[in-house]
């Protein structure tokens, strides 16, 4: 087998050796034997943990992934040129949260009727639009007319993206101290004045104490219920109706006898 540059489990280099002589290593540390340079000559390998390392590799993608931030599109609209300075503010406002985040915005100011014959004030609002987000956003799409909106897109500045990146830094920070927080718990029920049912206190030693009626004494006499009658014992029967009678009627008297 070819020789191989290896590394161990410590990071230390450990030199060229056989490729079966490291899996031996490998082996005998309870770990994998990872190709890493596979161009370089000759190839470098390294005795690690394969599953554990591809567990941490997958964690970071999710955490990198969870603090990516997909660039959207918000649209925010003007119903008519005739807004009023503080709702304009209002709705610069919101547009420059967006664009603390990373996304873009566009601005759609819908004319109404008459609106249309005085398109100039529509291109002012988007105007003053503009200058007030001058520092946090650039036009990436020059104003347009479609039909009866007027519209134009910002993109965010270098300016907008650090203040995203230190809000991200921020969270990320705080993250760890809120979970670790302590949880306040409601009071208990004493606390709170409700009164507590106690269980009544044990007697006290030499008070009189009520004791169960004892059972019969071992010996005593038991008065015991009529046993049934054995089975085959003579069983004494009612006489019979006719033989009542007869015993109810007395005997006729003889009649008397002549001497002769």
């Amino acid at each position: 087998m070819s020789p191989i540059r290896v590394i161990d489990e410590n990071g230390e280099q450990v030199g060229v050796i056989d490729t079966r002589e490291a899996l031996n290593r490998a082996r005998e540390a309870g770990l994998d034997l990872v190709e890493v340079a596979p161009n370089a000559s000759p190839p470098v390998c390294r005795i690690m943990d394969y599953g554990k390392w591809m567990y941490e590799q997958k964690k970071k993608d999710r955490q990198a992934k969870s603090h990516r931030h997909e660039t959207e599109l918000k649209e925010i609209r003007i119903r008519t040129p005739k807004i009023g300075s503080h709702d304009l503010e209002i709705k610069v406002n919101r547009a420059r949260d967006f664009l603390e985040r990373g996304d873009r915005v566009q601005f759609t100011l819908r004319f109404r009727g008459r609106e249309m014959a005085h398109r100039e004030l529509g291109r002012d609002v988007l105007k003053s639009v503009a200058d007030m987000l001058n520092e946090f956003a650039k036009v990436d799409r020059e104003v347009r007319m479609e039909g009866r909106s007027m519209s134009v897109v910002f993109s965010p500045t270098e300016k907008a993206r650090q203040a995203m990146r230190t809000r991200t830094k921020e969270s990320a920070e705080n993250a760890p101290a809120e979970e670790g927080a302590p949880v306040e718990k409601a009071p208990a029920p004493a606390e709170q004045g409700a009164p507590v049912e106690m269980a009544p206190a044990p007697a006290e030693e030499g008070a009189p104490v009520e004791k169960a009626p004892a059972p019969a004494e071992q010996g005593a006499p038991v008065e015991k219920a009529p046993a049934p009658a054995e089975q085959g014992a003579p069983v004494e029967k009612a006489p019979a109706p006719a033989e009542q009678a007869a015993a109810a009627t007395p005997p006729s008297p003889e009649p008397p006898t002549t001497a002769n």
